[in-house]
């Protein structure tokens, strides 16, 4: 019986094969992107991510002011957001941070206009915030390659929570897999 291969590969050997030719790209003399800004490159990486996680609560809460019906699905999913961009926040623990409080709460102003408009389907809104989460990481996936230790490990988590959030927001509630 002759050998064959699986007509599809699997996302291990996908996501394998793409971490190993981020690692290898990431590889060059050139030194730090913009040059030296005298700013350490594990500072510049969080702050970056805690920027894009603050963009990324702005769409959860867009999504769920355009769609109070979806507000319920999105509350955990936009709570795990907000613990994300308080890892990577560089301010001291128990300090108040304006990404860690849910929209609507007590004195909650109203959210921040999105980049981007909310489409007027539910089932549209959903898929557009899930591309948002898988692009967001993929992007902390390459960004995995210039990172140190710790950070690296905060964005693989990160990263793979988000390819979750776009799994479930574009999944069926109830259904099962």
């Amino acid at each position: 019986m002759p050998w064959t291969l699986p007509s599809r590969p699997s996302r291990r050997s996908l996501l394998t094969g793409a971490a190993g030719t981020v690692l290898l790209a990431g590889c060059s003399d050139a030194g730090p992107p913009g040059g030296d800004t005298g700013i350490p490159p594990e500072r510049r990486m969080r702050e970056a991510a805690v920027r894009d996680s603050a963009r990324l609560l702005e769409r959860y809460d867009a999504t769920a002011a355009a769609h109070p019906a979806l507000a319920a699905r999105l509350a955990p999913l936009r709570a795990a957001v907000a613990a994300h961009a308080a890892a990577f926040s560089l301010t001291p623990p128990g300090a108040p941070s304006a990404a860690a409080s849910p929209p609507g709460g007590k004195g909650a102003a109203a959210p921040a206009p999105s980049a981007e408009p909310v489409a007027p389907k539910p089932a549209d809104a959903l898929t557009a915030l899930a591309d948002a989460e898988r692009s967001l990481s993929e992007a902390r996936t390459i960004d995995l390659a210039g990172a140190p230790g710790e950070l690296a490990r905060m964005l693989a988590s990160v990263a793979a929570c988000g390819a979750v959030h776009a799994y479930l927001l574009t999944s069926t509630p109830g259904a099962t897999p």
